[in-house]
């Protein structure tokens, strides 16, 4: 039997929804506001095409506390608005420009007793990608820590089985508000942010949640994990320039750092 395409065709074919579901290609999940920002709709509007998304099939929704994040369904999405791209105009970008204090934020800072921002997320994708740390599927809160990924904590410093679970698991996903993707919480994302932060590879901004990456830290994260802090500050820094006009009151964490390594 043919596949019915007239109703993803239809839900794809409104032009807000359209927006919506270009803006979620980066495979960030996202707020209503943010959505309806993208879409040059009310929040209101925005709500009413969300909820036709959701009956669909083309949206999931992920619930984080008391906030509701949107993310296309499958990867099947993706790719047919992939495939669509190319005829369409370019969506209201979601990145805002950022001040000075916002873009350390976004790099790195404590979310309760982990790692967040661009930072944490990128080490929580490697974790994973490594075999250290598994989900069951997009949908689950919990990371399963495998043998392999105890073995390479141990070798860090960071006992597992000296971890008491919570609620909520030893390692859980949590979605980054700036980012949008998962980093690291749970029991073992404040032991592994506190074991970072003991071997100086970390430092904490004064009484701010920002943290800041020592040059040592910089080393070493590359060593363990091939995570290059510096690419990481760049590329928002890139990002950044393209969004307003640095002032010269801005100094970036990047130019900060490299003054540390070379000094």
């Amino acid at each position: 039997m043919d596949a019915n395409i007239a109703l993803p065709a239809a839900l794809i074919g409104d032009p807000a929804r359209a927006a919506i579901l270009a803006a979620l290609c980066d495979g960030r999940a996202q707020p209503a506001s943010a959505l309806a920002y993208a879409a040059r709709v009310t929040p209101q509007s925005a709500s009413n095409h969300l909820a036709k998304l959701l009956e669909g099939g083309l949206l999931a929704v992920e619930v984080e506390g008391r906030h509701r994040y949107y993310r296309l369904a499958s990867p099947q999405v993706a790719a047919a608005m992939e495939a669509l791209a190319h005829l369409a105009p370019r969506v209201r970008s979601l990145d805002a420009p950022l001040t000075s204090k916002a873009r350390r934020l976004r790099f790195s800072r404590s979310c309760y007793d982990h790692l967040a921002g661009r930072l944490g997320v990128a080490i929580a994708a490697e974790l994973e990608a490594r075999g250290y740390l598994a989900a069951p599927d997009q949908a689950s809160k919990r990371y399963a820590v495998t043998a392999a990924g105890r073995r390479w904590l141990h070798e860090l410093g960071v006992e597992v089985d000296a971890l008491k679970p919570a609620a909520a698991g030893l390692a859980r996903r949590c979605l980054d508000w700036t980012e949008r993707r998962h980093h690291l919480a749970g029991p073992l994302g404040a032991a592994l942010m506190a074991r970072f932060l003991d071997l100086g590879w970390l430092r904490r901004d004064g009484e701010s949640r920002a943290i800041s990456v020592t040059p040592i830290g910089i080393s070493e994260l590359q060593r363990v994990l091939e995570i290059d802090a510096l690419d990481l500050m760049d590329a928002q820094s890139a990002q950044d320039r393209g969004e307003r006009s640095f002032g010269s009151s801005d100094v970036s964490a990047v130019d900060e750092t490299r003054r540390a390594q070379s000094g």
